[in-house]
């Protein structure tokens, strides 16, 4: 949540405020602290209220949006006796009637039975002082009724407030003519919370079920968005993702014929919606039309097509982080070490990019940041069109990703539906498979060896894959026994023989990934730090030799990954690909030392070992003289132990040092 100052300042920013400020309606102080309104009452208020931004921003659509005038207008004036303070009020042009009583409140710092209270209390209000309308302004969702006076219950939800000298209209927003507006990060992230909680309501669902749901109607929305795409003859019409309200509820508080005909055009968009987009959803919607409703009333008056693409890529990736922080923290990796290892690397427009466990889509979503923020600052033609197509082809035709849990691999896919990129180049998939076995089973025939320039990934830890559960076991070397530098054993031996029982998940990727890389593409990698240290993973070490150039090793601190509980210490490891020449003599050369040594008579285990690597490295120094390698050990990632941001971070410098040494 933002902090009071951030909202403020995200308030005088908006194009509303500015106007207010020229047209001189509002007067703020040079402290930006306290407003005065040109109103009927001239009423003044503290902005660092967070009630008092919402009044703001109220007072102001009132006169922009819906027409009124000032002088028609109070703010925080008293009623019945000055027992009932009313944040705003709507005069008629005589200021002799209440038009509109509107009530203002920060929806966030308020509890749900706080919420209903105040709005029955202006209701009564409203009934007492016979005003003809009520708007419940709670920042992230508003509520309009209008008041009949032949009863003190009867409140009549409606779409919208009229404009002035107009008339109530049973919907709101309608194609092409009105539609929503853009969300900011605060509110975005909000009306997503705020949906989702509507859902879950403290274990009604179960939260994996109600996330899935908030993002099928997530669909729906972006569908409805692009009717000029999927339904250009419809412009004029209303847009179907909203509640539209009709006669026949007039005295019904339920709002039975609302909830009927809204669940018809959701179930209808997600039909349409779910044909395109059919490797995101292949089940049903599983909400009622009560469900559907009060997620719709969060969701209805924000515009996610017209939305900064960093304000909701920004905002969807907080509401994942806290939603996954409780669930799925293992699909999960923190932002600051996502954008370093982007940043490190340095993506390249031309490049074909892999995550091989991609989870929500981390990597993905920052690389196409990147390449979005170069388009930004190119000398190209500076045209909206030119520069969504420069990072958008990327975005279609360079980003894959593969994750094994399919409801994570539709929030990756949604992620980049939600960023306006591609999608279709995520698949559902074991990431240890094989690239035929993938052609196969998801039909997609761009996962293919030796065609990647670069791959960033986090794969899983401390699980392992046991050779009698899987039908891929022979095909990694990293499964074999007898590798390693100082391994004296044949490696061809018989078959039985041949193979381990096990072997930990991340050390496959690795051998994973140097399959789907090119000659002189890259790997950056999160592993345990013990694959880099214990003396039991030194054929691992070995390997790696033989197959990458090792670039830099960047030591993370303990807390990391602390978000899902995780005590195992980690590092990211740089890597580029060796052409594959290279590595043939590294693996003759180590044939041919084992060979010299083995011919060696009255050497020891250890001395053995000893003579192999001084041997070995002497050969091996005519094919890479100039090694270096870069290492850090970073204390200070930019948050704390218990996710909390502080300052200082290494990262950002750590990441030009890297990224310097690979281009130059």
């Amino acid at each position: 949540m933002l902090k009071t100052e951030d909202k403020i300042k995200q308030l005088i920013n908006t194009e509303l405020f500015k106007k207010g400020i020229n047209d001189k309606i509002i007067v703020i102080n040079e402290e930006q602290t306290q407003i005065q309104y040109k109103c009927k009452n001239n009423a003044k208020g503290k902005l660092n209220d967070s009630d008092e931004i919402i009044i703001v921003a109220t007072f102001l659509k009132l006169i922009y949006d819906y027409n009124y005038l000032p002088q028609n207008i109070s703010v925080k004036e008293f009623l019945q006796n000055k027992t009932m303070l009313a944040d705003v009020i709507v005069y008629n042009e005589s200021n002799r009637q209440i038009l509109i009583l509107v009530d203002c409140k920060d929806y966030v710092i308020i509890n749900k039975q706080k919420i209903e209270e105040t709005k029955d209390g202006m209701l009564r209000c409203a009934y007492a002082v016979e005003a003809s309308y009520v708007w419940i302004a709670f920042g992230i969702k508003d509520e309009y009724f209008e008041i009949k006076q032949d009863s003190p219950v009867a409140r009549i939800s409606i779409s919208d407030i009229p404009q002035r000298n107009g008339k109530v209209k049973y919907y709101k927003y309608t194609k092409g003519v009105y539609e929503p507006l853009a969300a900011t990060q605060e509110g975005l992230m909000q009306k997503l919370k705020s949906a989702y909680d509507t859902l879950w309501r403290d274990g009604a669902m179960a939260p994996t079920r109600a996330f899935d749901e908030l993002n099928k109607l997530i669909l729906c929305k972006i569908w409805d968005e692009h009717w000029q795409d999927n339904d250009p003859k419809s412009e004029g019409e209303p847009l179907s993702f909203q509640i539209i309200y009709y006669p026949e509820d007039k005295y019904d508080l339920q709002n039975l014929k609302a909830k009927t005909e809204l669940g018809k055009r959701i179930y209808n968009l997600y039909e349409h919606a779910k044909l395109k987009r059919a490797d995101v959803f292949k089940d049903d919607i599983k909400l009622d039309k009560h469900k559907i409703f009060d997620v719709v009333k969060y969701l209805q008056d924000i515009n996610l097509t017209k939305t900064d693409l960093d304000t909701k890529g920004l905002a969807f990736q907080n509401f994942l982080d806290e939603f996954f922080r409780g669930n799925f923290g293992q699909f999960f990796t923190p932002n600051p070490i996502v954008k370093f290892i982007v940043d490190s690397v340095g993506v390249k427009k031309d490049w074909k990019v892999l995550d091989t466990s991609c989870g929500s889509g981390g990597f993905l979503l920052q690389a196409l940041r990147s390449i979005r923020d170069e388009a930004n600052n190119t000398d190209c033609e500076k045209q909206s069109t030119s520069l969504f197509n420069y990072w958008h082809e990327f975005a279609e035709k360079h980003l894959f990703g593969i994750e094994i849990n399919e409801q994570i691999s539709r929030v990756a896919k949604m992620n980049m539906i939600i960023y306006d990129g591609g999608h279709t180049n995520i698949i559902t998939n074991d990431g240890l498979k094989s690239n035929r076995t993938i052609e196969i089973e998801n039909r997609n025939l761009n996962f293919q060896d030796e065609t990647f320039d670069l791959i960033m990934t986090y794969p899983p830890f401390g699980s392992v894959i046991k050779a009698d559960e899987v039908s891929y076991y022979n095909e990694y070397e990293l499964f074999e026994k007898n590798l390693g530098f100082t391994e004296l054993k044949d490696r061809i031996t018989d078959d039985k023989k041949k193979w381990r029982t096990s072997q930990s998940i991340e050390i496959l990727f690795l051998e994973r990934c140097y399959k789907y890389l090119k000659e002189n593409g890259y790997l950056a990698v999160i592993l345990p730090e013990g694959v880099l240290i214990n003396s039991t993973t030194q054929y691992v070490r070995d390997w790696l030799i033989e197959k990458f150039r090792i670039l830099a090793v960047v030591s993370l601190p303990q807390h990391t990954f602390s978000y899902i509980n995780s005590g195992c210490k980690s590092s990211v490891l740089f890597l580029k690909k060796h052409p594959l020449e290279l590595t043939k003599k590294f693996e003759q050369t180590l044939i041919d030392v084992k060979a010299i040594v083995k011919s060696e008579k009255g050497l020891d285990k250890d001395e053995r070992s000893e003579r192999i690597l001084k041997i070995y490295k002497e050969k091996i120094f005519q094919y890479s003289s100039d090694y270096e390698v870069l290492m850090y050990e970073i204390e200070n990632i930019g948050y704390d132990v218990t996710g909390k941001s502080i300052t200082g971070s290494e990262l950002e410098e750590v990441s030009k040092q890297i990224n310097n040494f690979i281009i130059k």
